[in-house]
């Protein structure tokens, strides 16, 4: 029988379609350089697995170092005539590529669903969150302003300039494809940048669906680009992104390891850098919470994308008083709220890990601290009656900081849950790490909430909330969490020089 999926429409009415009369017509298979669906030069292509059961959905191109210089000085030439847009044209286009990313948005989401494996219903989360950041930029585009300054002397003007900085290469992960790619490239192109854009080897059909829309929308051959590379070219097509000297700015999520290794290949040519590094987030619920807020917001965090969000609550610490309580609501929920499958069809609410290293990190940490004491109270364990990457839903106790998974981003569905004593405690053991991307706590003491907030070492906190990402809020970490911002009217700064003039010899 076909998949069913469920629209609403006006009016509260509900239409159910059946996934497989859909065309998948935004699927492509080739890369997008200067207007232009190419094959690498070596001829070599490289699968794309769909997560539930690794068969291919595609064959797409393995592009290397020498086809990343073709789309570098494709962008590079673009950047000529782009650069010299008013912000109002840079406007009008984003918008018609927002418009036609709705208006395809269920099209987009099936083809995430397939690469990446999250459900149908957090596919279409996603692509309305990476929507959201193409309609902010486009008008934000129009308010890339300069400054006029108080000149010392009387027969002087000074200026202060705001210009896009040149081609951007944005490099971005598989966890969530279309998100992170629209809420760079949006940034970039409102600035004036041309974009050149490499996805992750594991999702990179969402990237050309993008592009599919954009060229649609009517961005200028060169301004946008995608490279599909393997994981076996993925170093050198980095590593050419961060030397080559056209490349003015780059701009990467992923793991600290990777940002390190990218920021040191980037001194040689001075780039600007907006670095989204990994995450350690603790989750602190106080005495005074509501604790079925607290449990609702843990779920989201935890759970979300199966876990595999630089973002998730990754450090739980529950204070003494209530800390059963929240074990026994927390159990409940997670065995009540989550069915595990094939995300693509009805009623699934979790796909699988991405890939196979992912899925074996996630057992080795657990079966570490099983091995050294810890308690499991739900989970611990791969699914392979659901599929090859399938890891159950796992709630431990007792962990001890001998055990690995005690301070490592697990990225994975595995909550770890702490008890503490007191504020200041806690506090010490949420920032004994050299990570500092997201934190929340849950608190109705409002002094306890601005110290709490203020005493958090991350450079984002949710504060009786577990959702926190907007279009309209500045996304970045601190300490090794990486540098900039992205989101918010602050997300264009990465992608501007911003250029000093003074006017002498005025007569007044």
């Amino acid at each position: 029988m076909p998949v069913i999926t469920m629209r609403s429409l006006k009016g509260g009415l509900k239409l159910y379609v059946p996934i497989t009369s859909r065309g998948l017509h935004l699927l492509r298979d080739h890369a997008y350089v200067n207007g232009k669906w190419l094959g690498a030069s070596s001829s070599q292509t490289f699968p794309v697995l769909n997560p539930v059961d690794k068969c291919a959905i595609a064959n797409v191109p393995d592009m290397n170092s020498e086809d990343t210089r073709v789309a570098i000085n494709a962008a590079s030439k673009a950047f000529e005539t782009f650069k010299s847009t008013t912000a109002k044209e840079r406007s009008d286009l984003l918008r018609n590529w927002y418009n036609l990313m709705v208006k395809h948005s269920e099209d987009l989401a099936q083809i995430l669903t397939k690469e990446n494996g999250k459900s149908l219903a957090e596919s279409r989360a996603e692509i309305r969150y990476g929507n959201s950041f193409i309609e902010w930029f486009s008008e934000e585009a129009r308010r890339v302003n300069g400054e006029v300054l108080q000149a010392p002397v009387r027969n002087r003007e000074l200026l202060l300039l705001k210009q896009p900085v040149g081609v951007a290469a944005l490099i971005t992960p598989w966890n969530f494809p279309h998100a992170m790619i629209t809420r760079k490239a949006s940034a970039a192109l409102a600035a004036g940048c041309t974009c050149v854009v490499k996805p992750s080897e594991d999702t990179p059909l969402t990237a050309l669906a993008i592009a599919d829309l954009a060229e649609k929308a009517g961005l200028p051959p060169g301004t946008f680009n995608v490279l599909t590379t393997s994981m076996q070219n993925s170093a050198a097509v980095g590593k050419e992104l961060c030397d080559n000297p056209l490349v003015r700015a780059l701009s990467f999520t992923g793991s600290t390891a990777v940002g390190k290794i990218l920021y040191q290949q980037c001194a040689g040519t001075m780039k600007r850098l907006s670095l989204e590094l990994g995450g350690n987030a603790p989750y602190i619920v106080f005495n005074s919470a509501d604790l079925d807020a607290a449990v609702a917001g843990a779920m989201s965090s935890k759970f979300r994308n199966t876990g595999q969000t630089c973002v998730s609550a990754n450090r739980f610490f529950v204070q003494a008083d209530i800390f059963d309580k929240f074990i026994e609501k927390y159990l409940t929920k997670i065995n009540s709220e989550i069915k595990m499958g094939d995300g693509s069809k009805e009623g699934v609410t979790h796909g699988p890990l991405v890939k196979e290293s992912q899925l074996r990190l996630v057992d080795d940490l657990v079966k570490d601290a099983i091995a050294k004491g810890a308690k499991v109270h739900c989970g611990g364990k791969p699914l392979p009656e659901l599929g090859p990457l399938f890891y159950a839903p796992t709630l431990i106790t007792e962990v001890t900081k001998d055990m690995k998974i005690y301070n490592k981003e697990i990225f994975g569905p595995v909550a770890v849950i702490n008890k503490f004593c007191n504020e200041e405690d806690v506090l010490k053991e949420a920032n004994d790490t050299p990570l500092g991307l997201a934190g929340y706590f849950y608190s109705r003491d409002i002094s306890q909430v601005f110290r709490v907030a203020r005493r958090m070492e991350v450079g984002m906190v949710g504060v009786n909330e577990g959702l926190i990402s907007c279009a309209e809020a500045a996304f970045g970490g601190v300490k090794e969490s990486g540098l900039g911002r992205e989101g918010s009217s602050h997300g264009i700064d990465d992608f501007v020089d911003i250029k000093y003039v003074c006017i002498g010899n005025i007569r007044h």
